[in-house]
């Protein structure tokens, strides 16, 4: 997608406030949940406009422990709203699935980083990650796992995925905002594919109830994974349920300066 195109140091696949949002991405709800999957847009502070019925907004958690309104967290902004009990059937996706031209979006940088909220139900996003060898692996990041594990696949073909623990601070440590920035380090990942499977670390379904780990035998084993040197980001998948504002990669340092429309501006 991206592979034979000049990449400047920060690209951004995704602005919810942007003129057309998911112009790079293909999104996907479950159907037989009407009232509980859909994906929407709507202002972060006010809720405001409502999803179309029977679609039913899930309410938003505390945000401190002393169950004070959450008034002043949010964002007088368009967000975009993920929502569904079924990880696995509610996502957007870039590249988008519908075009099979466009299967990779080749993004070098080695920075990726996500403006989520947090909105009190479990949660998951997929990066897919390429060495230059061209092993490919899939980094799944949950609120539900617990510990690292590498989900393998005797499936032909099939991609080894990397599952790692993801929390949102506690209620108990009073963030001053109902938002996070996520940032990854791609290069940093790439090792513990081939530390894990060294250890026989390989994921026993923790997690399944959510369907979208892969399943597991040992004689998936010896699938080739990702090592050595990193490559470039393949495609990315955000997972219900939470409130999205950007994603974005780039080639600089977490704390180097960026353009003020990436900050995160509280209400």
């Amino acid at each position: 997608m991206f592979t034979n195109t000049v990449q400047p140091n920060i690209v951004s696949l995704f602005s919810s406030t942007s003129s057309e949002p998911l112009s790079l991405f293909s999104q996907q709800t479950d159907e037989s949940l009407a009232a509980d999957s859909f994906i929407h847009f709507l202002n972060d502070a006010s809720s405001l406009p409502p999803p179309s019925p029977p679609a039913v907004l899930c309410s938003m958690p505390a945000l401190d422990d002393r169950d004070e309104p959450n008034i002043g967290y949010g964002l007088h902004q368009t967000v975009l709203h993920i929502q569904s009990p079924t990880l696995r059937m509610t996502f957007i996706r870039s590249p988008p699935i519908t075009d099979p031209g466009d299967r990779d979006l080749g993004l070098k940088h080695k920075w990726l980083h996500l403006q989520v909220r947090n909105v009190g139900r479990e949660w998951s996003f997929d990066i897919g990650i390429v060495d230059k060898s061209g092993r490919r692996g899939v980094v799944r990041c949950s609120t539900f796992q617990k510990e690292p594990k590498l989900a393998m696949s005797p499936v032909p073909n099939a991609q080894p995925v990397l599952h790692l623990p993801l929390s949102f601070p506690q209620p108990s440590s009073r963030p001053l905002t109902a938002w996070s920035t996520i940032t990854l380090n791609l290069p940093s990942l790439i090792p513990h594919f081939s530390t894990l499977a060294g250890m026989n670390q390989l994921d026993d379904g923790e997690g399944g109830r959510h369907d979208i780990n892969r399943p597991v035998t040992l004689s998936a084993i010896n699938t080739p994974v990702p090592s050595g040197t990193y490559s470039h980001l393949s495609y990315i998948k955000i997972y219900a349920t939470c409130r999205l504002r950007r994603i974005w990669l780039s080639d600089l340092l977490p704390d180097s300066q960026v353009p003020w429309e990436f900050e995160l501006y509280g209400t």
